[in-house]
């Protein structure tokens, strides 16, 4: 059986007994049924991960040991940035979640003139706590021992006023620019998604005042979630590590 890969949110150190409760606790104790002397893997997300065991069953947790810090590191030698329209609910963490195993090391939720999903308020925390999660889960699945940052929610006209790390990318069918014939500046990249609808006439035009460049990704018309992976993976392939 596959070791089993959990993060830890607080620091971990060589040959610390460590506590794991809540979700955890119930995924290792009752889904996988692990018991005293089977091992795992732990990571904080500072990169580099622990081997452990665990060493007592409790109702409401399990204590481990760690063992010595294994330096393991599956980042991309890419800075990439996902500035990603907000969509509805399972698309918005399907994105996130192929976005981490693809290597992203920025996430950006964005609100948009066509976003139909609002969020203010406890709505929005409980859904950027949420997408955190979803992130955690991607890295314990895919081997990634360092977490992807998730900014806040900005819109659209907060985020162009950002700085451009690198090359700025706006997915459009219309452009004429493949990627082909593109070329990144340096080993930072960011793309701008528009959400279900993507982004209006207006939208488009701010971003390329702003430094994006538009980039087109065959001849079909991509939906969002498919729009920012199908990107990721073909930058990965020509400049990261999928070639």
């Amino acid at each position: 059986m596959r070791i089993p890969r959990i993060f830890h949110p607080a620091a971990l150190a060589a040959h610390a007994r460590i506590a794991l409760e809540g979700n955890a606790a119930r995924h290792l104790g009752r889904v996988l049924r692990l018991t005293v002397g089977d091992e795992l893997l732990l990571f904080d997300g500072t990169g580099g991960e622990y081997p452990a065991h665990i060493v007592e069953q409790e109702k409401q947790g399990l204590w481990v040991v760690c063992g010595e810090r294994q330096e393991r590191s599956r980042e991309s030698p890419l800075q990439l940035t996902l500035a990603q329209g907000v969509s509805k609910g399972e698309r918005m963490d399907y994105t996130i979640q192929k976005a981490v195993e693809l290597g992203i090391s920025r996430i950006v939720p964005v609100a948009t003139e066509r976003s139909v999903v609002n969020l203010k308020g406890e709505r929005l925390q409980r859904r950027m706590e949420h997408w955190r999660g979803v992130i955690i889960s991607a890295c314990e699945q895919c081997g990634r021992n360092t977490l992807p940052e998730l900014l806040p929610l900005n819109s659209l006209g907060q985020w162009l006023q950002q700085p451009l790390d690198g090359r700025g990318l706006l997915l459009d069918h219309r452009a004429t620019m493949g990627s082909s014939e593109l070329e990144l500046l340096g080993n930072a990249c960011t793309l701008l998604i528009g959400p279900e609808g993507g982004l209006s006439e207006r939208e488009q035009g701010a971003a390329r005042a702003a430094g994006y460049l538009g980039l087109r990704l065959g001849p079909r018309v991509l939906r969002t979630e498919t729009a920012a992976l199908a990107a990721l993976a073909a930058i990965q392939s020509r400049w990261g590590d999928l070639g």
